[in-house]
């Protein structure tokens, strides 16, 4: 689950922390991505805005054993000119990783990044997960990415960079190919497919959405690593089509198209704490939890 930067920045009561740890329990949450950033151009994040950080982790500890807290850090990448964090630059990357160790210091289990957008030819941010990993795992902590859901064609991409731009008004989405997919799949500990916002008409084409999706990736990285297949709780654009429990209808399905259960643990990335309500809770584990892989 993506969690809001409050937890980080501002101070919270004992019994808030307990209520919170007892919806993650009770969710059968694993990993909790706390946003702890944005990260500022320079790569760092200032420390007034973490003022909370290494109470959450103590809380966590105390309210929910065994779930993970990430530290989730992300920006708007530059591309073409156009953006806030300069990642094609050596400088920036080691101070991203500088503010990383920081957030390990503190007592996180492992590193998020959600750094937009992603295009399937940036070595700058496959280098800056080489440098990550190597971090997290002389700490003996984890590194995860989202990335946005796969190209339907990946030769398509070569295509569109000959008609349009990467950025302004009209552009062509920040899609991975498979082969960029298992670059980032061979470099993190978990993958957070962003599938959601797909903004389809009908609630059967948004439920195919998620299967197609979902067996496409746990075909191509499901044994390499633990995928988690993002599901909102936002409402979308189409909101009367993209409902929570269209989406696990549809992760589902697709899971069960595949001939063999990846070698990987998988599951679904509830976007996002903040938007998820008492009700939307009770359905996830009603459809979810009982038949969780």
């Amino acid at each position: 689950m993506w969690a809001r930067h409050q937890w980080i920045g501002e101070p919270h009561a004992d019994e808030e922390y307990r209520r919170f740890g007892a919806l993650l329990r009770s969710a059968r949450v694993t990993d909790v991505y706390f946003h702890a950033g944005p990260v500022e151009a320079d790569g760092t994040v200032p420390a007034a805005k973490i003022g909370n950080a290494r109470a959450l982790v103590e809380a966590m500890r105390r309210h929910a054993p065994g779930v993970r807290s990430h530290a989730y850090l992300g920006q708007i990448r530059v591309v073409e000119g156009s953006g806030v964090i300069d990642l094609d630059d050596p400088k920036v990357r080691e101070r991203v990783v500088a503010t990383d160790a920081r957030f390990l210091d503190l007592g996180f289990d492992g590193i998020h990044y959600d750094f937009e957008p992603i295009f399937p030819d940036d070595r700058a941010f496959l280098d800056l997960l080489d440098r990550t990993r190597a971090l997290t795992r002389a700490r003996g902590r984890l590194l995860s990415a989202a990335l946005e859901q796969k190209t339907l064609v990946d030769g398509a991409q070569r295509v569109f960079d000959t008609v349009a731009p990467r950025t302004g008004r009209v552009h062509y989405p920040a899609r991975p190919t498979g082969a960029f997919l298992r670059a980032v799949a061979d470099r993190v500990d978990q993958l957070a497919i962003m599938t959601y916002d797909v903004q389809l008409p009908t609630q059967s084409l948004v439920g195919l959405h998620y299967a197609r999706h979902t067996e496409w990736t746990l075909r191509l990285v499901g044994d390499r690593t633990t995928v988690f297949i993002g599901v909102p709780t936002y409402t979308p654009l189409a909101g009367w089509a993209e409902t929570p429990d269209v989406a696990l209808r549809g992760v589902r399905r697709g899971a069960d198209a595949l001939d063999r259960p990846p070698a990987r643990p998988w599951g679904v990335g509830i976007y996002a704490d903040w938007t998820t309500d008492s009700g939307e809770w009770a359905r996830y584990r009603a459809k979810w939890v009982p038949d969780s892989r």
